[in-house]
């Protein structure tokens, strides 16, 4: 196990660190945890904000996909995007967490030491998916006959333009890294929750009005990654200093240290990239593609309540980073805790919903996609521990454990895989769910206790606790009324809404909880704990 890195040298030097140059300056290492709260708070607004975007925008693209395409064709595309998902992920080889955890620690600009990183991280990646990419569209035919019910010219076409599309899709990640680390979060914001997720929707949307078919429809999708490759190479350039004289050839000890930390999250990152396309894959090979469409659909309502949690790890990860590396491990509790409120507060509400109300979520796909309102249950309640014990996950890998990490989620996976070769053939989406849901409580289980045994801080608050019963109180209320009153269909849907949205325009009144605001608020602006600002 790799022992996190500490800084160089040189890092008080008048030399600029990445933090400096990407416009997110936290304050200097030494400042208390009140000050590392407002600086998270900043940034997380910020990713959330871009995760709020990013789900709306997904979740428009799950209606187009599944409107346009069916049950079976939905299960096509979405057997299609699970390959690039699975093989891009392979082929990053965790080179992505690799650069957000080395970045932070260098130094930027022509006469820093940080772009000497970029040939370590990105040649073995992209080497690794051309030999895939060449491979899969080989064999594109054989296994479009093991993935689909009814294999035809075009189903084999879309296996085969998932695999070409690989090394686009593993330059896109290892870039979109890069930019997170060394420009504002703003601009890694507009490439991965805008410029993403909005151009796949209208551009599938196009090729479905258009009666274009699955290939046109997953080129739609493939397109807007090329888009963000591109504005990702002319953000990175800049500030890294490429094209200035910087120096690019790395040092055998930059390969050594990269690598011994990267390789065990390359395993671990294709379980956690590949987690939903998994039990999409199996079901479509065990169930049929019927199956598989539905259980697809459940899956982008649970991840589109996952998107606050990946937003704080985005806004986070570089912080923990930092923090870590200096020594400061009670820092870097604390903002854990403070990001794990958030994420209580803002998914828990999402996750008791989709439990409760799972059937009319569906509903909005078709009436065909209502069979998977079980499917949605198990998994809501599922993400309620992957939410409550917060971005655990993070800890480990900044602290340099990529090893204990990939134990995690190599035993999540363990225990989905075989869980779903037992239940899917009998149980269809349902057992794939069921399956899923049990690997997501052993990975975020066995993931906190390691954090809690590498930190050595408590990850756990009276805060956090008062936190997730009041949300269990007032959305779980609220939630059962309205199944009670309309049903656990559209009507009942709405209701609980009108319910939620009145009792929080109520406790809005509170003085307590008003003040609570501002607080929060305050920290945002870059106020002091009380809100007020701060002193010169």
């Amino acid at each position: 196990m790799t022992a996190p890195a500490r800084p160089p040298a040189a890092a008080s030097s008048p030399r600029r660190d990445l933090a400096t140059v990407a416009g997110s300056a936290p304050p200097r290492i030494g400042t208390d945890a009140a000050a590392e709260a407002r600086h998270s708070a900043r940034t997380g607004v910020a990713s959330l904000l871009g995760a709020a975007t990013n789900g709306l925008l997904g979740f428009v693209l799950a209606v187009v996909i599944t409107r346009g395409y069916g049950t079976a064709g939905s299960g096509v595309f979405f057997a299609a995007i699970g390959v690039v998902t699975v093989a891009a992920a392979v082929c990053t080889l965790g080179a992505e967490t690799g650069l957000i955890w080395t970045l932070p620690r260098r130094r930027a600009g022509a006469s820093g030491d940080a772009a000497r990183i970029l040939p370590v991280a990105l040649i073995p990646p992209l080497a690794a998916a051309l030999v895939v990419a060449a491979v899969g569209v080989v064999g594109a035919e054989p296994l479009a006959s093991r993935l689909l019910d009814a294999p035809d010219a075009d189903g084999a076409l879309v296996i085969a333009l998932s695999f070409a599309a690989v090394p686009l899709v593993v330059g896109m990640t290892l870039l979109l890294a890069v930019v997170r680390c060394v420009r504002p979060i703003r601009a890694y914001l507009a490439v991965q929750s805008v410029l993403l997720p909005l151009a796949r929707p209208v551009l599938v949307g196009v090729a479905v009005l258009a009666g274009w078919g699955l290939v046109a429809g997953l080129t739609g999708w493939l397109v807007p990654a090329a888009l963000a490759l591109l504005v990702c190479l002319t953000l990175v350039a800049g500030p890294l200093g490429v094209g200035r004289g910087v120096a690019l050839r790395p040092r055998p000890t930059d390969w050594r240290t990269f690598w011994r930390f990267a390789l065990p999250r390359a395993a671990s990152a294709v379980i956690d990239a590949g987690a939903v396309w998994v039990g999409v894959l199996l079901t479509s090979v065990l169930a049929g593609q019927a199956e598989a469409g539905v259980f697809g659909a459940v899956g982008r309502y649970i991840l589109a309540g996952q998107l606050a949690m990946q937003g704080l790890r985005v806004a986070v990860s570089p912080q923990l980073s930092r923090l870590l590396g200096h020594g400061q491990p009670a820092t870097a509790a604390a903002v854990h805790r403070q990001l794990t409120v958030w994420a209580v507060v803002l998914s828990w509400p999402v996750y008791l919903l989709l439990a409760i109300h799972g059937r009319a979520f569906l509903q909005i796909f078709g009436a065909d996609f209502s069979a998977g309102a079980t499917a949605m249950t198990v998994l809501a309640l599922a993400m309620l521990v992957n939410t409550g014990v917060g971005n655990v996950q993070s800890l480990l890998l900044m602290s340099g454990r990529s090893g204990l990490h990939l134990a995690a989620a190599s035993a999540g996976l363990l225990v989905t895989v075989s869980l779903g070769v037992l239940l899917i053939p009998g149980h269809g989406a349902t057992g794939a769910a069921a399956a899923w849901a049990a690997g997501i409580v052993t990975e975020n289980l066995i993931a906190f206790g390691c954090a809690r045994a590498v930190i050595g801080q408590p990850l756990v608050d009276a805060t956090m606790l008062r936190a997730a019963l009041a949300v269990v109180v007032a959305v779980g209320g609220a939630a059962t009324v309205g199944a009670l009153v309309g049903g656990r269909v559209l009507v009942g849907l709405a209701v609980t809404v009108g319910v939620l949205v009145a009792a929080g325009v109520g406790v809005s009144t509170v003085p307590r909880v008003r003040r609570g605001i501002r607080v929060t608020m305050g920290q945002i602006r870059g106020g002091t704990p009380d809100g007020a600002p701060p002193r010169p």
